[in-house]
């Protein structure tokens, strides 16, 4: 990627990128969703979407970490959204705090993105905002907050994202 003023935007799977396939199936991580999203929403910023991995973020280890990093560090873009499950994402924002001089915005879905009540949009939205208007950092953009990466935690029960 040569350097200009587009956003790139780093996939790895996650919900946001989930699909049901049939009532015998279980959800499968797919092509990621994120360039109709963008499309929908009439997006006019320019960005590039590059696929580091296709999992669910349980699944995601270290080398995939170590590649989401490469990628972040190696990139001639100064502004960064990451699409990521939720179940790990503050350990890949972890992993992404010694990326210095961008900023690192990481957000996800908790239903698929191709669900109609899905939250996906509005945090892929969110992010990209974001991404454009915060200083370097790593931030973690969920349930209409922007938080510092370094000060958040999954509250499983609430089915959100909170302050620790």
């Amino acid at each position: 990627m040569t350097a200009s003023d587009a956003i790139l935007i780093l996939t790895t799977g996650g919900t946001i990128d989930k699909q049901y396939f049939d009532a015998l199936s279980e959800y499968q991580v797919v092509d990621t969703a994120v360039a109709r999203l963008l499309e929908v929403a009439r997006v006019t910023k320019k960005f590039e979407i590059a696929e580091i991995v296709r999992k669910d973020s349980i699944d995601l280890d270290d080398t995939d970490r170590a590649a989401l990093v490469a990628a972040a560090r190696d990139a001639a873009a100064t502004r960064i959204v990451v699409t990521h499950g939720t179940d790990t994402m503050t350990e890949s924002a972890a992993a992404l705090a010694q990326v210095t001089g961008k900023t690192i915005v990481m957000t996800g879905a908790l239903t698929p993105a191709r669900f109609s009540e899905s939250d996906a949009a509005f945090n892929l939205g969110m992010a990209f905002a974001t991404a454009q208007v915060a200083p370097p950092g790593v931030y973690i953009v969920m349930n209409g907050t922007v938080f510092d990466a370094a000060h958040v935690v999954k509250d499983r029960a609430r089915g959100a994202f909170v302050p620790k």
